[in-house]
C-alpha cells in the first residue's frame, strides 16, 4: 500500500511513494505526529537524479526490517531538496558541522521541535566498506533518545544556535572599484588547475560564475593570463566526456581531474549558466567553437529538457535500467554497426574510443585533441573534417535515442527557470538566434501564468497542471534578471514591469535591515528554526548575488536610485568574503563590476534603433545596458526618465551613451553609432 506520498507531485517524492517505509512529506501533520509521539523525525533529503539517493533506497528504504524499525521509532519524513531548498540550507549546515562534510542522500535526526541532534549522508544498509550500517545508526540514535535524553537535546541547542549564528555576515565598507574587482579575480590563480583547466583538483565541477567574473576583470586589465584561465576551462570542459559530444548539454560535473568521467546526471542549471559562460567566451574571443557549444547546449535543453506549454525541466538522471551512464556510453562494436568501417575508423580515432574503453570496459565519447588538430594531422581540410564529423555525431544520436532513456524530473522550477530565460536571452541576441528568444519569452510567459497568484509574487515549483509552495530569494532574483534580459533582447517593456514587480516584492519582505543582505526566505513564510542568508554560490548562484545583479541592472536602466542603493547594501554586505573566499563569489564579484562601472546606459532611438541595437548584443560589453524605443507608442512609466526629450526628430538613429546621471552627447547615424560601439567594447 502506498505511503504518504501517493499524492505528492515531485518526481522524487513519488518515486517513494510505494516503499514500505511511512514517509511523510514535510508539514504540520507530520511534524504534530512527532509531537505527539514524541518520537525523533528521520528527516531524509535528496532529489530525484542523485544516484546514491536511489542506491540508500533500494538498499534501506525497501527493506522491511529496517522500515519497520524506522516506523516504530521514528517518524520519517522525505523531502525533495529542489522543491525545499530552505529545508535542505538549514539542515546540511547542521550534518556539515556534525560530520564535516556534505551531500545527498543527507539523513539528518531532529528533536520533534526540529533541531538536529544527528545527521549524515548515505550509509548501507549494514556496515560495509568501512562504513557503519543503517540498522547500527538507527540502534544508536534510538539508544541516544531513549537513554540519553538530555545529551541529545543539548547537542541539538547547540547545534541550532551555531546554524543561526551562520546567517551573520561580517559588514563593513569597501571600496567596490575596478581595482577591487581585479585583485578578487586574481586571487582565482591559486585554485586554477594549469593543466586541465578549471578549479580545484578532482571531483571537478564547473562554476561558470567564475569564468564570467574571470572575463570581467580581464575587460579590465586586458590581461592574457586572465583570459588564458578562462578558455583553457571552455575548452577542456568541452572536450571531456563531461560534455554529451552527440546529444549537447553538459553532465552535473566530473569524477576525475581531467572531465573524462562524468556523473552522469544532467541539471537544467548547469547547462543554463554554462550556455553564458560559453556566448560570454565567444563575444570575448570571437572563437566560434564557443557559440557552437552555446548553440548545442541550448538546443539539447529545447529539444529533451521543455515542457510544451514553455517551462523547463529540471534534471535527467544518471542512471537508466539500473546502471549509472547506460544511456551514454558506447562499445567499439556498436560505433562500428552504426556507421561502418570507414566513418567508424574516423570516429573512434577522433573521439577516443577503443576495444578496451576508457570507463568500466566501455567508452565515454571525448576529444582528445580538437577537429582542427586532427584535422591537421589527418592532413584534412578542418571545415570538410567537422562537416563529416557532425554527421556521424548525428547518426550516432539516433541510434542512441532507441535505448532507453535516463529517468527525467518533469518539474519546473522558477529559480532555474529564471537562469534558462537570461541564457537563452542573452544567446538569442549574442547569436542573431531569434528562436532562442521566443522560447525565453513563451517560458517567461508561463511562469508569470503559471507561478504567479499576483503580480510580484511567485510560488515555486510547478508539476502536473499545479503549483505550490512559497518561492524563495533565488526564484525572484533568476526570473527577475531573465525577465531583464528577455527585454534588452526583445525591447518589450512589459519585461521590465514585470521584473520591477519581482525585485519590489524581494526589497520588501527578504531584506535583512540588519546586514543589508537578503534572507532566502520572505517575511510571509513558514517558519523554521532560523532564517538564512545565503551568499555563497554553490552550484547555482547565491539568491543575494543574483539579487544584486538584477537591482543593478534595473537601476542603471531606470535611473531609479531605490534599487541602487538596494544594491550597494548588498554588496557591501558581502564585500569581505568577495575578498577572502572569490572562489565562492563569483556572481556577487559580477554584481560588484556592474556597479562599479563605468556602466555606460545605452539607449537607442529612432529608424534602425532596434538592429543597431541589436549590433550592442554582439559585441563583448560586460558591463552596460541597454534600451531601446523606435517609435513614438507610450512606453513603461519605469522607463520615462530613460527616454525622456529624447524623442527622434531628425530621421537618423541615435545612441545616447550615459553615465552616472551624466550623458554624452548623441551619436548619430548608423556608421556613428557601430564606431561607438566599437569603441566600447575595447578590452584594458
Amino acid at each position: 500500500m502506498p505511503n504518504h506520498l501517493a499524492t505528492e507531485s515531485s518526481p522524487y517524492l513519488l518515486q517513494h511513494k510505494d516503499n514500505p517505509v511511512d514517509w511523510r512529506p514535510w508539514g504540520d501533520e507530520a511534524l504534530a505526529e512527532a509531537t505527539l509521539r514524541d518520537a525523533p523525525i528521520f528527516l531524509s533529503i535528496g532529489y530525484s537524479a542523485c544516484h546514491w539517493c536511489h542506491v540508500m533506497e533500494h538498499e534501506s528504504f525497501e527493506n522491511e526490517k529496517i522500515a519497520g524499525y524506522l516506523n516504530e521509532h521514528f517518524v520519517s519524513i522525505k523531502v525533495d531538496r529542489e522543491e525545499r531548498p530552505d529545508l535542505d540550507q538549514i539542515y546540511m549546515n547542521a550534518v556539515q558541522m556534525l560530520t564535516g562534510r556534505g551531500g545527498w542522500p543527507m539523513s539528518v535526526f531532529l528533536t520533534p521541535g526540529l533541531k538536529p541532534f544527528y545527521g549524515g549522508t548515505y550509509w548501507p544498509a549494514t556496515a560495509a566498506r568501512g562504513m557503519p550500517g543503517f540498522d547500527q545508526v538507527l540502534a544508536a540514535v534510538v539508544d541516544a533518545w531513549q537513554n540519553r535524553r538530555q545529551q541529545a537535546e543539548e547537542t541539538a541547542a547547540e547545534l541550532t544556535t551555531r546554524i543561526q549564528s551562520l546567517s551573520l555576515p561580517d559588514r563593513g565598507e569597501a571600496n567596490l572599484d575596478g581595482d577591487f574587482i581585479v585583485s578578487a579575480c586574481g586571487r582565482y590563480e591559486k585554485d586554477f588547475d594549469p593543466q586541465h583547466g578549471g578549479f580545484g583538483a578532482a571531483p571537478k565541477f564547473p562554476q561558470p560564475m567564475n569564468l564570467q567574473a574571470i572575463l570581467r576583470a580581464y575587460s579590465r586589465t586586458g590581461r592574457e593570463d586572465l583570459l588564458k584561465m578562462v578558455t583553457h576551462t571552455l575548452d577542456r570542459m568541452h572536450a571531456g566526456g563531461m560534455y554529451d559530444h552527440l546529444g549537447g548539454g553538459f553532465a552535473r560535473y566530473s569524477v576525475d581531474e581531467r572531465w573524462l568521467v562524468p556523473h552522469f546526471e544532467k541539471m537544467l542549471y548547469d547547462n543554463a549558466s554554462l550556455t553564458a559562460a560559453y556566448v560570454e567566451g565567444f563575444l570575448a574571443t570571437g572563437d566560434a567553437r564557443y557559440a557552437q557549444v552555446a548553440r548545442e547546449t541550448i538546443d539539447y535543453v529545447l529539444r529533451d529538457m521543455t515542457d510544451p506549454a514553455g517551462g523547463f525541466y529540471s534534471a535527467e538522471d544518471a542512471d537508466s535500467e539500473g546502471e549509472e551512464g547506460k544511456f551514454y556510453v558506447w562499445k567499439s562494436e556498436q560505433i562500428r554497426a552504426a556507421l561502418g568501417e570507414d566513418d567508424a575508423d574516423l570516429f573512434c580515432r577522433v573521439y577516443d574510443v577503443t576495444p578496451t574503453g576508457n570507463f568500466e570496459g566501455a567508452n565515454i565519447v571525448n576529444l582528445p585533441k580538437s577537429v582542427d588538430e586532427q584535422a591537421e594531422r589527418l592532413g584534412q581540410d578542418p571545415a570538410d573534417l567537422a562537416q563529416r564529423l557532425a554527421a556521424m555525431r548525428q547518426k550516432l544520436l539516433a541510434e542512441r535515442s532507441k535505448r532507453v532513456r535516463p529517468g527525467r524530473d518533469e518539474k519546473v522550477l522558477v529559480n532555474w527557470n529564471g537562469l534558462m530565460i537570461d541564457a537563452l536571452a542573452r544567446a538569442g541576441a549574442a547569436l542573431a538566434e531569434p528562436r532562442y528568444i521566443d522560447a525565453a519569452r513563451r517560458a517567461a510567459d508561463f511562469v508569470l501564468a503559471e507561478l504567479s497568484p499576483e503580480p510580484g509574487r511567485l510560488l515555486h515549483t510547478w508539476a502536473g497542471g499545479k503549483a505550490k509552495l512559497n518561492a524563495y530569494l533565488d526564484d525572484y532574483a533568476a526570473l527577475a534578471g531573465g525577465l531583464i534580459s528577455l527585454y534588452e533582447a526583445t525591447f518589450d517593456e512589459r519585461h521590465i514591469e514585470a521584473a520591477a514587480a519581482l525585485l519590489d516584492t524581494v526589497l520588501e519582505h527578504f531584506a535583512d535591515d540588519q546586514s543589508g543582505s537578503f534572507f532566502y526566505t520572505s517575511d510571509d513564510h513558514p517558519e523554521l528554526i532560523t532564517r538564512t542568508l545565503e551568499l555563497t554560490d554553490n552550484a547555482t548562484p547565491s539568491g543575494a548575488s543574483l539579487a544584486a545583479t538584477a537591482l543593478v541592472r534595473l537601476g542603471k536602466l531606470t535611473g531609479n536610485e531605490k534599487y541602487l542603493t538596494a544594491a550597494h547594501r548588498a554588496l557591501q554586505a558581502a564585500a569581505s568574503m568577495m575578498e577572502r573566499v572569490p572562489i565562492a563569489m563569483g556572481q556577487m564579484l559580477i554584481a560588484a563590476d556592474l556597479y562599479a562601472g563605468p556602466t555606460p546606459e545605452l539607449v537607442f532611438t529612432g529608424p534602425e534603433a532596434g538592429r543597431l541595437a541589436e549590433s550592442a548584443h554582439r559585441r563583448f560589453l560586460p558591463r552596460r545596458v541597454i534600451a531601446c524605443r523606435a517609435g513614438d507608442a507610450p512606453g513603461s512609466p519605469l522607463l520615462t526618465g530613460t527616454f525622456n526629450n529624447r524623442e527622434e526628430q531628425s530621421g537618423e538613429p541615435k545612441l545616447y551613451v550615459c553615465e552616472n546621471h551624466a550623458c554624452q552627447a548623441p551619436v548619430e547615424g548608423s556608421e556613428a553609432i557601430v564606431a561607438k560601439l566599437k569603441e566600447l567594447a575595447t578590452i584594458g
